[in-house]
């Protein structure tokens, strides 16, 4: 499954990344491979949980990433 993901650069020079159709998934990472990498394991721990209490997968076919570049 592919979902939206908002990736935006924090104060810390992180990212901090939200999935937007699964409230409340949310990651962070020093880089942005690291950023990526943790919201890909919140994604299935969410997917998981939702799996677990026969709650509804919310369905989304559209990837869309940001990034800030300054010149």
């Amino acid at each position: 499954m592919r979902y939206t993901v908002l990736i935006e650069k924090n104060e810390d020079d992180g990212y901090t990344v939200t999935v937007t159709s699964l409230p409340g998934c949310i990651s962070e990472g020093d880089t942005w491979d690291d950023a990526i990498a943790n919201i890909t394991e919140a994604i299935e721990g969410y997917l998981d949980v939702l799996d677990e209490l026969h709650k509804p997968i919310p369905v989304e076919i559209t990837v869309q990433t940001h990034k800030e570049i300054t010149a």
